[in-house]
């Protein structure tokens, strides 16, 4: 472990395989971001948070006072051009390049929580009991809308009870899905409402709902016996979450799986 004796800005490129079997590189920049409240609209959410994982997460600020991983967030600037020589740290498919980009470059823009509802969250928690300099400020990764490598995959729903849902039986859908389609009995239906399809499965009220984003895990999980339904979802389109924050509005938990994670651990914030 070694400490930089000045703040850096890095260059992060993610080579990874989809859910889907397809190799594609995500590129962000790693930086420092002053914490602000969503009312100022500068960072702005998407999904819903929960108090038990935000204690989690503060006990752990508390304890370590370091920030052990970057959130995840977008932007429709331009992407982040990597160096042109070998990384400075390479680990698995994570390349990182200590660069001299200009932090100014993004003060004009809105930045989307992708991935780290619940640590922001809990960042802003904890700067305002400790209120030192330091944990004003959070380690994230910036990456572009525009980047080619960057996805968003579904996560489908797995319910122990679907509450009377009916829908419209058709048959085994391909891999592109007409809509939200509840598997059930052996069988496929079509279930029609308005709104994105996360939002249509939030308001069926289905009850013990788990997650996953593989749809033959959740297929078989129905098969087990495990639960009565699975709920199978197409994915969130990028421009449609952007275009819910940017209104205010916060979608149901896992409405967006943006793969793969953010790597722990190749680069920590001390908040001293």
């Amino acid at each position: 472990m070694t400490r930089d004796e000045e703040p850096t800005l890095w260059a992060l490129s993610q080579t990874y395989v989809g859910p889907d079997g397809v190799e594609r590189t995500r590129n962000g920049l790693v930086a420092a971001l002053h914490l602000e409240p969503y009312e100022k609209r500068i960072v702005l959410p998407h999904e819903r948070t929960h108090a038990g994982p935000k204690e989690g997460r503060l006990r752990v600020l508390r304890a370590t006072r370091t920030q052990l991983e970057p959130i995840f967030l977008l932007h429709d600037g331009p992407k982040v051009e990597l160096p042109e020589r070998d990384p400075d740290l390479e680990v698995g498919g994570d390349r990182l390049w200590r660069v001299d980009a200009d932090p100014t470059d993004f003060a004009d823009l809105q930045l989307l929580i992708a991935d780290g509802h619940h640590r922001y969250e809990t960042a802003i928690a904890f700067h305002e009991e400790d209120g030192t300099e330091a944990s004003a400020w959070m380690m994230v990764v910036l990456v572009s809308t525009r980047e080619e490598g960057l996805t968003i995959f579904p996560t489908h729903r797995v319910a122990e009870r679907v509450n009377g849902v009916r829908g419209e039986r058709i048959e085994q859908p391909g891999d592109e899905l007409p809509g939200v389609v509840l598997y059930r009995g052996g069988e496929y239906e079509l279930v029609h409402g308005d709104g994105l399809d996360v939002e249509i499965v939030d308001r069926t009220g289905a009850q013990g709902v788990t997650y996953t984003p593989q749809r033959a895990e959740a297929v078989a999980a129905v098969d087990r016996g495990e639960a009565e339904g699975a709920f199978l979802l197409r994915p969130t389109r990028i421009e449609d979450v952007f275009a819910y924050a940017r209104r205010g509005e916060v979608l149901p938990q896992k409405t967006t799986y943006f793969f793969p994670k953010l790597t722990s651990g190749l680069l920590l914030c001390p908040l001293d």
